[in-house]
C-alpha cells in the first residue's frame, strides 16, 4: 500500500484549506486495504490525525490566549468552523473501513467499540449544525474573554480580584464579590440568547441521530458504555445524602470562625484560619519551578517531565486582559506535549489549578507511548481521575522547602482544599443535574424557565449559605459555567472522577509509593481499556452508591478535624 507522505510538522496545516487537507484523507479512504495493510493503514491515518488536531489546537491556543486579536480568532474558527466539522465526517467513512476489517489486538478493543458508536450516531445533515454551534461558543468566549471589572480606579481582569475575595475586611471581599458577578449579571440577555441557540442546535443533532433528545445523544457520542444517566442521578442522590450535611457542618464551623450571623455567597473564600491570605509565589517562575519540586517529591519521573513543559514553554499561566477565562490542559499530538493554560491571580487556587492540570500533563506524557492516537486519550471520567488524584498526591507536600507555605498556612490549604472538594461536588450535582433538565424538558429552550430549574437545584445542592436578596447574582453563576456552553455533559465526569481520586488518596495514606506506582499504571494505559478496568489498574472502584461517598466523607472530615485542631495548636 502506498499512501502520499506526510509533512513533517503540523506547521504545514496551519493555514490549509479543508480541500487541501482533505486529499490526504481521500488517499486513505481509496487506498487498498485488508488484514495484511491495516496496521500501516492505520499508522498512517494516526498521525495524519496527530498533525491536523495539534494545527487545531495551536490555533484555539492562541485565541484564546489572546481573544481580542481578530487574526488569532479567525484562525480558530476557521479550524473550529469548517475544517473539524467536516473532518468528523470523513472520519466516520475511515472508521467504516477500520470496523469493517477489525482487529484482535486487545489494546484497539475500546478504538473499535468506539469507533462504531460514532458510526452509529453520525449524520451527514447535522455537520452544519455542530459548525454553527462551534461559533457560537467562540462568541462565548469571546464575550467572556472580555468581561473586566472596574476596581479601585481601573479596569481589570475578572480573575484579579480573586485576592480580594479572600480579604478578612468582608465589606472589600463583598465588594469584590460583586464587582467579579456583576459582568455576567448584566450579559445575561446575551449570553441566554447564545445559549437559546445552541439548545435548538443540539436537539436537532439529537433528533437527526433518532434520538429523543440531546442528553442521550450525549451519552453515546461521549461513549459513556460503562453508566447511564439513571447512575448519575443515584449519584445526585447520594451527594445530597452524603456530602450535603457535611457542608452545613464545615460552614457553621466558618460561620463561628469569622462570628458571622449567616455565611453569605462572599464568605465562601476567605480563610477563616489566617489573618490574611498568603501569596504562595511572587512570580511565575515561582509558581512553576515549586510545582516542579512538588511533583519531583511524588515521583522523580513526573518532575522531570514538568520540567519539560517549564523549558518547552508549554505553560501559559498569567492572568490578563483579553485572555479567555479558566484552565485546560491540551495534548500536541504530534509533538507528543501537553500544553497548560490558566488565569494565576496570585491566590492559593492557583496552585490548586496548577496541580490539577499537571496531573493532565502526566497523564498525556505517559500515554503517548501508545502507537495509535485514539489510544492515548480515555474518557473524560479517567482524564479527571489523572488530574484530581494529583491534587491530593501532592497535597502533603505543599510545605516549604518543598512547597509554596509556611507550615501554618501549608494546613490552612490542605483545610481549605478539601472543604472545596465538598463544595465541588454538591456543585457538580448542580451542573450536571441542570443540563439533564434543559435536554430533557420543553422548559429548556426558555431562559426564564432556566434560571428556575437552576434556582431549584441550587436549593437543593447549596444548603448553608444564604442568598437572600442575590438572585440575579445566584443565576448568573451558570452563565459562567463554560462546560455548559462550550462542552456540553461535559461535568458528572468531575464527580466521577473525584470519588476515585478520594480513594487514590486513601490509598496513598497507606502506602504513598505503591498508591503512585497504581497511578502511574492507569495514566500509561491511555484509553485502551474500559472505564471501570481503567479504576481497578488505579486501585480504585467506579462508584456512584451512597454507601462509598459516606466512607469517603467521613475520612475527609476525620481529616479536616485533624487539620483543625494542629491548627489550633499553631494560632
Amino acid at each position: 500500500m502506498t499512501l502520499p507522505p506526510l509533512p513533517e510538522s503540523s506547521d504545514a496545516f496551519a493555514t490549509a484549506s479543508w480541500s487541501e487537507i482533505a486529499d490526504h484523507y481521500r488517499a486513505l479512504a481509496t487506498a487498498p486495504l485488508d488484514a495484511s495493510s491495516v496496521d500501516g493503514w492505520l499508522a498512517h491515518w494516526s498521525r495524519l490525525d496527530e498533525l491536523v488536531t495539534e494545527a487545531a489546537s495551536l490555533a484555539m491556543i492562541a485565541y484564546t490566549c489572546d481573544t481580542a486579536n481578530a487574526e488569532k480568532q479567525a484562525a480558530h474558527l476557521r479550524f473550529s468552523t469548517e475544517v473539524m466539522p467536516q473532518l468528523e465526517e470523513v472520519e466516520v467513512a475511515l472508521a467504516r473501513r477500520f470496523v469493517a476489517i477489525g482487529s484482535k489486538d486487545p489494546d484497539l478493543a475500546t478504538t473499535l467499540r468506539r469507533f462504531r458508536a460514532g458510526i452509529e450516531i453520525f449524520r451527514e445533515e447535522s455537520v452544519p449544525l455542530v459548525a454553527e454551534a462551534e461559533g457560537l461558543a467562540a462568541k462565548y468566549q469571546q464575550i467572556t474573554g472580555g468581561m473586566t471589572a472596574r476596581w479601585r480606579g481601573e479596569d481589570i481582569p475578572l480573575p484579579r480580584l480573586s485576592p480580594f475575595l479572600k480579604s478578612r475586611d468582608r465589606d472589600e471581599r463583598e465588594a469584590a464579590w460583586r464587582a467579579s458577578t456583576a459582568p455576567y449579571v448584566e450579559a445575561r440577555d446575551a449570553l441566554a440568547g447564545v445559549f437559546d441557540r445552541m439548545v435548538e442546535l443540539r436537539q436537532g443533532m439529537a433528533r437527526n441521530a433518532g434520538f429523543a433528545d440531546y442528553r442521550d445523544y450525549a451519552f453515546a457520542a461521549k461513549c459513556r458504555f460503562d453508566y447511564t444517566p439513571a447512575d448519575c442521578e443515584r449519584l445526585y442522590d447520594a451527594i445530597e445524602e452524603a456530602v450535603g450535611p457535611a457542608i452545613v457542618r464545615a460552614l457553621e464551623i466558618r460561620r463561628d470562625r469569622l462570628d458571622l450571623t449567616a455565611v453569605r455567597p462572599w464568605d465562601l473564600s476567605v480563610d477563616p484560619w489566617r489573618e490574611a491570605a498568603p501569596v504562595p509565589y511572587g512570580s511565575i517562575a515561582e509558581l512553576q519551578d515549586t510545582a516542579a519540586r512538588i511533583f519531583t517529591t511524588v515521583d522523580p519521573d513526573l518532575g522531570a517531565e514538568f520540567r519539560t513543559m517549564i523549558q518547552g514553554e508549554l505553560l501559559d499561566l498569567q492572568s490578563r486582559p483579553g485572555k479567555a477565562p479558566g484552565g485546560y490542559c491540551d495534548t500536541l499530538h504530534a509533538r507528543g506535549v501537553p500544553f497548560v493554560f490558566m488565569n494565576a491571580a496570585g491566590v492559593p487556587e492557583d496552585v490548586t489549578t496548577l496541580l490539577h492540570e499537571a496531573g493532565h500533563c502526566f497523564h498525556a506524557f505517559a500515554a503517548h507511548p501508545r502507537p495509535l492516537i485514539w489510544q492515548r486519550h480515555p474518557g473524560a471520567e479517567s482524564a479527571e481521575l489523572a488530574s484530581m488524584s494529583m491534587e491530593l498526591l501532592a497535597s502533603p507536600h505543599l510545605a516549604r522547602p518543598t512547597g509554596y507555605y509556611g507550615e501554618h498556612d501549608a494546613l490552612s490549604a490542605r483545610l481549605e482544599h478539601l472543604e472545596d472538594i465538598l463544595m465541588s461536588l454538591a456543585h457538580i450535582a448542580s451542573v450536571d443535574a441542570f443540563q439533564s433538565w434543559v435536554y430533557t424538558h420543553d422548559g429548556g429552550r426558555d431562559a426564564v424557565a432556566r434560571d428556575r430549574a437552576w434556582l431549584a437545584l441550587r436549593e437543593r445542592f447549596e444548603p448553608g449559605v444564604d442568598w437572600t436578596g442575590l438572585e440575579a447574582e445566584r443565576i448568573a453563576r451558570w452563565y459562567r459555567q463554560l462546560h455548559i456552553f462550550l462542552y456540553p455533559f461535559y461535568y458528572i465526569e468531575y464527580g466521577i472522577a473525584q470519588i476515585g481520586a478520594l480513594q487514590v488518596w486513601r490509598n496513598s495514606r497507606h502506602d504513598p509509593g505503591a498508591a503512585v506506582a497504581s497511578y502511574r499504571r492507569f495514566m500509561a494505559l491511555g484509553a485502551t481499556r474500559s472505564l471501570p478496568e481503567l479504576y481497578a489498574a488505579a486501585g480504585v472502584t467506579l462508584s456512584f452508591d451512597v454507601t462509598m461517598l459516606r466512607d469517603l466523607v467521613e475520612m475527609i472530615e476525620e481529616e479536616m478535624t485533624v487539620l483543625r485542631e494542629a491548627l489550633s495548636t499553631l494560632t
